[in-house]
């Protein structure tokens, strides 16, 4: 699938609560609204994905987002922190809403080291919208592939009251580089309401990943004094 790529570079603050919870539940009861008022196929309604970043698919061991996807946005951003405490701040993801304004719980349904088969809940308040009632979006994502301080790459349904993605496919990435860590992202979401209108779910699919790279930023830099 051919996408627009454009780089993205973030160095901005951490961005007040609710912006990520605001785009994604507004584009999504769009999207619901256009599905259920037009009763089109997905397959007719839909228009190129976008991406964020340069380069090639984002694969963690050999496997990437579904190639099928028409929601798709990938970005990148450099963190002055050690490759290993950002890839410990991303996988430790029960504390997840320690750093994430928008992340309000997160367990894992299992125990140990996080690792491949290994699953976590978490949860996330979606405000109302015209389309949809408030609601707390629940995602459940199980970990497909994971190299330690190299990438993963997770699974699952995302559900609440008027909102449903059928699946979503997310890979990260990290690399050591000059001056800190790259960390690039990339998802894919599937399901007749977000390809309802694919722009408008690319564009919450888009600024949800774009905070999420804000916030483990300053995460990550702040627990190295940066």
């Amino acid at each position: 699938m051919s996408a627009t790529r454009t780089h993205r570079t973030h160095r901005t603050h951490r961005p007040h609560r609710g912006t990520r919870l605001a785009a994604l539940a507004l584009s999504l009861a769009a999207a619901a609204g256009t599905l259920a008022a037009t009763a089109v196929p997905a397959q007719a309604a839909s228009r190129p994905a976008h991406s964020g970043h340069h380069g090639d698919a984002l694969e963690c061991r050999g496997r990437g987002t579904d190639p099928d996807a028409l929601v798709r946005y990938g970005s990148e951003i450099l963190i002055e922190a050690p490759l290993s405490t950002v890839f410990k701040a991303q996988t430790d993801v029960e504390r997840w809403p320690a750093w994430q304004d928008a992340v309000l719980t997160s367990e894992r349904l299992d125990h140990g080291p996080l690792r491949a088969g290994s699953a976590f809940r978490w949860t996330t308040p979606v405000p109302a919208t015209p389309a949809t009632p408030a609601t707390t979006l629940t995602v459940t994502s199980t970990v497909q592939q994971i190299q330690r301080n190299q990438c993963i790459r997770w699974t699952g349904p995302a559900t609440g009251e008027g909102i449903h993605i059928d699946e979503g496919t997310h890979v990260w990435t990290f690399t050591k580089v000059k001056g800190g860590t790259l960390v690039r992202t990339e998802e894919t979401w599937t399901g007749d309401q977000a390809e309802a209108d694919v722009d408008l779910s690319t564009g919450a699919l888009g600024e949800g990943l774009d905070i999420w790279l804000q916030d483990l930023k300053a995460a990550a830099e702040a627990r190295t004094g940066c």
